[in-house]
């Protein structure tokens, strides 16, 4: 346990943070997993549109050290290459 204020407030904000890297984190997963269902019904349009969402949650995700930059952006362009595959 703490013994100091300052480890005591470290503790608060680890868990606050916790809470909303968790919540960021399900966002961006639930958004890419919409573009691959769409992908794989073969809905071209669905697709765009859901990766149109998905990119600023992969972006965003990236910034905030959820994941690593360039797999959020080999995530992007796997995606957008699927999608014009189609």
């Amino acid at each position: 346990m703490a013994n100091h204020k300052s480890a005591e407030k470290r503790i608060r904000q680890t868990v606050v943070r916790t809470e909303r890297n968790k919540a960021h984190l399900s966002a961006l997963r639930t958004s890419v997993k919409k573009v691959e269902q769409a992908i794989v019904a073969g809905n071209k349009d669905l697709a765009k549109e859901s990766l149109k969402v998905a990119e600023p949650h992969l972006i965003k995700g990236a910034k905030r050290g959820l994941l690593h930059t360039n797999a959020a952006s080999r995530k992007v362009m796997r995606l957008s290459a699927k999608i014009k595959s189609l």
